[in-house]
């Protein structure tokens, strides 16, 4: 029994290792991004993507299952902290309004788990499934708008990433039109190669195994890098 244990478990571990190492480059900075774009500590993504990867895979009982933070939850939880930075009338630091948001969640869990041994999902049976599609797509839509002004090289930092309204007086809408009307053309570029590999490096993957070891993500991101310096070695005007 421990022999065919042995065997079950490296059968195919060449493939494992192959996919594991995929899984992991495009966890890692999926992870990193979601918890910037949250307003989290960049450590927390690590994390998150430790317990979703080796926990909730365990406990799932599935062999193929791939769990981690969400990138649709990121204004749920850019807004969830920032309801905290006030706390009875005062204002908290950073760190203290994310400890109070974590509270929140480990509460929200437990209720999770009692919900769960009292067999209360079938209440989401009552919920609209039109409901449900249109909160995910009006996350989506906040975060297409949202990022056309750092695609443009309008808007450098993440600070009320999700607010309508900013702290310099504008919004969502007319920051958009303000990029627009001065582009930085070093990120048009940067963003347009990195839209690009984005579009076509899933469909390359599958006509040839070599583009199978790189997400697309990362290739991405690399490529943003590697102009911007090509960009400041002979091209410094269009450095970001």
């Amino acid at each position: 029994m421990e022999k065919d244990k042995k065997d079950s478990f490296f059968k195919y571990f060449s493939e494992d290792i192959r996919s594991g190492l995929v899984v992991f480059l495009i966890a890692l900075p999926l992870c990193l991004g979601v918890a910037l774009a949250s307003g989290a500590p960049l450590f927390a993504g690590i994390v998150s993507g430790i317990v979703g990867g080796i926990l909730v895979g365990y406990l799932s009982g599935s062999s193929v299952s791939v769990s981690g933070p969400a990138a649709g939850l990121t204004v749920i939880v850019m807004s969830g902290i920032g309801s905290f930075k006030i706390i009875g009338g005062v204002k908290v630091t950073d760190v203290q309004a994310f400890q109070a948001f974590l509270l929140a969640v480990v509460i929200a869990g437990l209720l999770q788990i009692v919900f769960g041994y009292i067999k209360a999902g079938k209440i989401s049976l009552y919920f609209p499934t039109a409901v449900i599609k249109g909160m995910l797509t009006a996350i989506g839509i906040t975060l297409i708008l949202k990022q056309i002004p750092h695609a443009l090289g309008d808007d450098k930092d993440f600070e009320g990433e999700f607010e309508f309204f900013q702290l310099d007086g504008s919004n969502t809408f007319t920051e958009i039109i303000n990029a627009l009307g001065d582009p930085a053309f070093g990120a048009v570029i940067i963003s347009a190669v990195a839209f690009v590999i984005l579009i076509y490096w899933g469909k390359l993957a599958k006509r040839y195994t070599l583009f199978q070891w790189l997400p697309g993500s990362l290739v991405a991101v690399i490529s943003g890098v590697l102009l911007n310096a090509l960009f400041e070695r002979f091209f410094p005007n269009l450095v970001l």
